[in-house]
């Protein structure tokens, strides 16, 4: 036959007593980036890696045999939850109410036929599919002509593409579909009738994907800088600042590699599903690049800025991978891992500067941001259980029996962390000769015990976000606290104008 074409089983009819009127053509609809704000053969690519990395290398080939054939290979293998998939309401809002009319609605699609029939199936507004069948990819040109032999009385197409356009140059009229600028444009020049369901900014979903706010969480590289006695070293700070930037943009493709391999999980989420991924505000192709070139961005940034900061920031890269790939499924070792990570980039400061390594330093880290971790662990169980999801957390290893666990261990590792830094001004910060008012540090403890409690009080109460850094980025009593902590610094690193304070010895 050359492509796939299935009809819904339709229940018989009685005989109309007079002679009907003639059906309105049909309503032809495409399915990647139209029906669903997703692509599934994407989708079922990576469903595939996420069980067996190493399925890389028979997709690798699969790909000569062609398009169509490495669709039906992917398909056959994927495991895809379709009712989770981002959909576009609108659309659909619009196809029920056009088959409330008689109208006969089609799905046609370059999609495999295996992956079209379970569309079909999740959304029952369809009477038949039209889809390419491991030969033949029924894509762009071939849909058209397709089209046009099944339906010469002519018919309504909705689609999204530039693949698209020889279908609308067919179709009796155009429904673009949050499509590009350049689409849109093309299709309004045929000069057919037309309607648009336009798109939500690309640009805004990919700057959310990227989570650039979590860079926030890289100032901890200028942290050596001062207690180190370098703040006043411009070469230093420029070190320090490449530092940051390579950590960056490496953390902004880790995101999206995350929430890549996270996608199913973030779907059933009661707020994870609002990411740009999971909601399909942010093409999967898109994603997809943004987070090779973020990659390749911040290891060339960490080579420039020397072997050291390179070995830091791939150390950084592969604990992001295993935890990503593995360790966020382990109750405990999870949230170490990411007191580990924001760890880690404290050293990877303290090698861009070459200073002397502080052990009080990096398990005051080590504790504070571990206790966050546990706060995050401790939202999502009081979450889960608010909306009457008992059991297992979706995702994740742990259950919601353990929320009193995880409590407990949380504001423990605070209490260490604040113990811990009060430790470190007792036997080393004020050895630092370099350091213009060491006692301005005794501040920060005290901006530590509010901040920390300030976190698991509002945790207890259901107000914190998901992620305690992105809530504190917002929070005005915890970017308050972060100003007086950053005066305290830059007292103990420049110091105060001479004869302010002398009493004091500041």
């Amino acid at each position: 036959m050359g492509f796939a074409s299935v009809r819904r089983a339709e229940l018989p009819t009685p005989t109309p007593v007079c002679a009907p009127s003639p059906r309105p053509v049909p309503l032809v609809i495409d399915l990647d980036g139209t029906l669903l704000r997703t692509d599934l053969l994407l989708e079922g690519a990576v469903s595939i890696l996420r069980r067996n990395l190493f399925m890389v290398f028979a997709m690798l080939l699969w790909l000569p045999r062609g398009r169509a054939y490495f669709k039906r290979k992917v398909a056959e293998r994927a495991t895809l939850d379709i009712a989770t998939m981002p959909s576009h309401a609108e659309l659909l809002a619009h196809i029920e109410a056009e088959r409330a009319t008689g109208r006969e609605i089609v799905l046609a699609t370059a999609a495999d036929a295996l992956m079209a029939l379970k569309v079909m199936q999740a959304f029952p507004v369809f009477d038949r599919v039209v889809a390419s069948d491991g030969i033949r990819n029924l894509k762009g040109e071939a849909k058209a002509l397709q089209l046009a032999a099944l339906y010469p009385q002519g018919f309504d197409y909705a689609g999204n593409a530039a693949a698209d356009l020889p279908v609308w140059v067919r179709a009796r009229a155009v429904i673009a579909v949050e499509a590009p600028t350049r689409v849109t444009l093309a299709a309004r020049a045929l000069g057919k009738p037309m309607q648009e369901f336009p798109a939500a900014s690309r640009a805004r979903a990919l700057v959310k994907g990227l989570r650039l706010h979590q860079w926030a969480k890289n100032g901890l590289v200028f942290l050596p800088l001062v207690l180190g006695g370098r703040a006043g070293d411009p070469a230093a700070w420029g070190l320090a600042l490449a530092a940051f930037l390579a950590l960056g943009l490496v953390a902004s493709a880790s995101y999206l590699l995350n929430d890549l391999l996270d996608l199913p999980h973030d779907r059933a989420h009661w707020s994870k599903r609002e990411r740009p991924l999971a909601s399909g505000r942010l093409p999967l192709a898109t994603g997809i690049a943004a987070l090779i070139l973020g990659l390749a961005g911040g290891l060339a940034v960490a080579f420039a800025a020397g072997a050291a900061v390179l070995a830091g920031v791939l150390a950084y890269l592969a604990l992001t991978l295993t935890y990503s790939a593995w360790l966020k499924r382990v109750p405990m070792l999870d949230a170490l891992t990411l007191g580990s990570l924001f760890t880690l980039r404290i050293a990877v400061g303290v090698a861009a500067i070459a200073v002397a390594w502080s052990p009080w330093l990096l398990t005051f880290s080590m504790f504070l941001f571990t206790s966050l971790s546990f706060a995050k662990r401790h939202t999502e169980l009081r979450g889960a259980a608010k909306r009457g999801r008992f059991g297992k957390l979706s995702g994740r290893g742990y259950q919601s029996a353990d929320e009193p666990v995880v409590l407990a261990f949380g504001i423990a590792a605070g209490l260490a962390s604040i113990v811990i830094f009060i430790l470190y001004l007792a036997n080393e910060a004020f050895r630092h000769a370099a350091l213009a008012a060491p006692l301005a540090l005794w501040m920060f403890p005290m901006v530590l015990v509010l901040f920390m409690g300030r976190v698991w009080l509002l945790a207890g109460r259901d107000e914190l976000h998901d992620d305690p850094v992105a809530f504190a980025v917002k929070d005005r009593p915890s970017l308050a606290l972060a100003g007086i902590a950053g005066l305290a610094f830059g007292i103990a690193a420049f110091g105060l104008p001479q004869g302010l304070l002398p009493a004091w010895g500041l």
